[in-house]
């Protein structure tokens, strides 16, 4: 019998998947004692009103300044940006999305800063600047140039035009309460990248028109649906991952649709970040992500997967066809190309789908472990089921391989050697 899940994203393993209950039972009873011990917020964020009903209560007290505005600029890197872009990317054609221009300052190319401030004047733009803490490099130096080139501060009117998103009792909610600029809450223990369901993605969504809170009800559904033990293929696939490491390390997202192209980059970060680690053991651990888009890379990576070295695990992502009507191929019969006349009349979204079907064909057929998880109905509800599915799966990876899924002390390590580079 379908529940509501499945009429909106479809989940399939097309790889042996029999474990015996006690290995599921152990992984699981992981999961459930790290959110009960609150080792990450992030469990608990589909399920949390707070960061809606501000984000709300905001947008209707700033409705008229809102509507003035051309830009929304992102001041924030890593988890503070990526998730964000990832949502925009997919829903940005819905026709309730507002028109403001969506900028991300994220990193110090001083050729891109430049380019992205192009058009932006205070009078037309809202600039947020999100971080937990605000001390990141990245983050703090493209503030200080906005505030300067900007002249946020000048007046109460001016810092209308700043808004922080940050950690409770962080140095940056210091510096906002300081200056008395606007600022949101994020709870210290949902760590960045796990964090796009808080405040970090709740504001600037509802800003730009998204329905937040069917974000967070297809959030809520997989959560709740994964902890009443009745989504025990994300236990199944985190069990095959993890036995497959040393033999499989490479995890590739084969995404059908340009509009994945940012969710990509956050599962990137999200796979990567989150389980490449020094297990208790003190060995290396970890499952690296490749990204990429179908049907393009399917003249740039396939290859390698079919007949390279088989290190790779595929999951496949793409839309149902039935999502995109048109447009369709003409029937046009061009001479000396006739060999390409069979897709004449099709959608090109048919013709995306079954290109993702006979690559999927064709690595299975290779003996490659596949999965494919197939999107019914892109909305924000199928979004937030797509973005819980893929930090449960992590998670339990994470708690198999026996590591802290939410650090990144390696990134650390990297930062600490900058600051002796500015001080030598």
């Amino acid at each position: 019998m379908k529940n509501g899940l499945d009429s909106m994203v479809k989940f399939s393993l097309h790889f042996p998947h029999t474990y015996a209950q006690s290995e599921c039972d152990k992984v699981f009873e992981g999961i459930l004692k790290e959110r009960e011990s609150k080792k990450s917020g992030y469990y608990d964020l589909p399920f949390e009103t707070n960061a809606l009903q501000q984000a709300k209560a905001y947008i209707k007290d700033n409705g008229q300044f809102l509507d003035s505005l051309s830009y929304l600029v992102i001041i924030g890197i890593g988890g503070s940006s990526l998730g964000l872009k990832a949502i925009d990317g997919m829903l940005e054609h819905l026709p309730h999305r507002n028109a403001l221009k969506l900028v991300f300052l994220e990193h110090t190319d001083p050729l891109h800063i430049t380019k992205a401030l192009q058009n932006v004047a205070l009078h037309n733009a809202l600039f947020i600047v999100i971080s937990k803490s605000g001390t990141t490099i990245e983050t703090s130096s493209l503030l200080k140039y906005v505030l300067k080139l900007y002249n946020i501060l000048e007046s109460r009117e001016s810092k209308k035009h700043l808004l922080v998103i940050t950690d409770k009792a962080s140095p940056l909610e210091s510096w906002a309460k300081s200056v008395e600029v606007k600022h949101f809450e994020i709870m210290p223990n949902v760590g960045g990248r796990f964090s796009i369901l808080s405040a970090v993605g709740l504001v600037p969504l509802a800003i730009l028109g998204f329905d937040i809170e069917n974000l967070l009800r297809g959030a809520a559904l997989m959560t709740q649906r994964f902890f009443e033990r009745k989504e025990e293929h994300i236990l199944y696939k985190a069990l095959t991952y993890a036995r497959q490491r040393q033999r499989i390390p490479m995890n590739v997202l084969f995404s059908y649709s340009s509009l994945f192209m940012q969710f990509n980059a956050w599962y990137v970060q999200l796979w990567g970040e989150s389980l490449g680690k020094l297990n208790p053991m003190g060995e290396r651990v970890g499952l690296t992500p490749i990204a990429l888009i179908g049907s393009i890379d399917q003249h740039s990576f396939l290859q390698l997967i079919v007949q390279g070295v088989r290190d790779k695990s595929v999951t496949f992502l793409s839309l149902n066809p039935t999502h995109s009507a048109q447009p369709s191929i003409p029937n046009v019969n061009i001479e000396y190309l006739e060999s390409t006349n069979f897709v004449n009349n099709q959608s090109f979204a048919t013709l995306l789908h079954n290109q993702r079907i006979a690559t999927m064909q064709t690595i299975e057929n290779e003996g490659i472990t596949t999965d494919c998880i197939e999107i019914m109905s892109l909305s924000e509800e199928s979004v937030g089921i797509l973005i819980a599915y893929f930090e449960l799966l992590t998670s339990c990876v994470g708690n198999i391989f026996e590591i802290n899924t939410y650090d990144q002390p390696g990134v650390e390590f990297g930062k600490a050697r900058l600051k002796k580079l500015f001080e030598a």
